[in-house]
């Protein structure tokens, strides 16, 4: 089933939110900072994600990624920000950070962990679109693994991309709508590993680099950049590859 990739504003009154979804994640909020629970695949993505995030954010806005405080004057949307996983190693870069999600529940959470961290994180119960209203821009926008979790993917990229400053960046991780996807993000990591809990994905939600890539281009936002991730069993560890056919990461630019 083909992804609509034209990016549209979300209708008055209608929301990019899924109910479904926000209730499977409400469920499991508790275990947001547990490295052993139910978000146990982020925690070990996150080392890849941040060192893609950190590599192509300095390099387009002139930094050193290894410097004290790289992102020092940036600001940073997290969105669908969940416990706060991404959120904070921003906030810990140097940038000025907003976390936002459709789950009251892990915002939350959020707050609880940033305040307990010493971290001034601002933390909202709120959907892009409705940031969008608010004409709030910045120079940072995240969507990590929640593209494939969206009741409109053509408007939560619209609402997504009228976040992004001119000359900003957007960085995105999804998965993509592959047979390969199917057996092992969707069959393997929840009905034979037991990674995640069933029924956390929807393969027909999925959502192909060339989608992906069409839906951003119509926000005027384009993609310079696309990498994979991948496994490594042996290691216990993910690493960047250039497979793009299960896990991928895209770096985009607004013009």
């Amino acid at each position: 089933m083909a992804r609509t990739a034209k990016a549209k504003s979300p209708k008055p009154g209608s929301s990019t939110a899924e109910a479904d979804e926000i209730a499977r994640f409400a469920a499991m909020a508790e275990s947001w900072w547990d490295p052993a629970g139910d978000f146990r695949p982020l925690h070990r993505l996150n080392p890849v994600r941040l060192e893609f995030i950190r590599d192509h954010v300095a390099r387009h806005f002139g930094r050193d990624p290894l410097g004290p405080g790289p992102f020092k004057g940036l600001s940073v949307l997290d969105i669908g920000c969940g416990g706060g996983l991404l959120s904070e190693p921003m906030r810990r870069l140097g940038a000025a950070v907003t976390g936002i999600d459709a789950g009251r529940e892990a915002i939350e959470i959020a707050k609880a962990h940033a305040q307990q961290s010493g971290l001034d994180i601002e933390y909202r119960h709120r959907l892009p679109e409705e940031l969008d209203t608010e004409k709030e821009r910045f120079d940072l926008v995240l969507n990590m693994e929640v593209v494939e979790h969206v009741a409109d993917f053509g408007a939560f990229l619209a609402a997504s991309a009228g976040l992004v400053k001119p000359g900003g960046a957007m960085v995105l991780s999804t998965l993509n709508r592959t047979l390969k996807a199917l057996a092992l993000a969707k069959i393997g990591a929840e009905y034979v590993l037991r990674w995640l809990p069933r029924g956390t994905h929807d393969w027909r939600k999925f959502v192909r680099p060339s989608e992906m890539a069409a839906g951003l281009r119509s926000g005027g936002v384009d993609i310079t950049d696309l990498k994979g991730m991948s496994y490594d069993p042996i290691g216990d560890q993910w690493r960047l590859s250039g497979d793009l056919a299960v896990n991928y990461l895209a770096f985009a630019v607004k013009n």
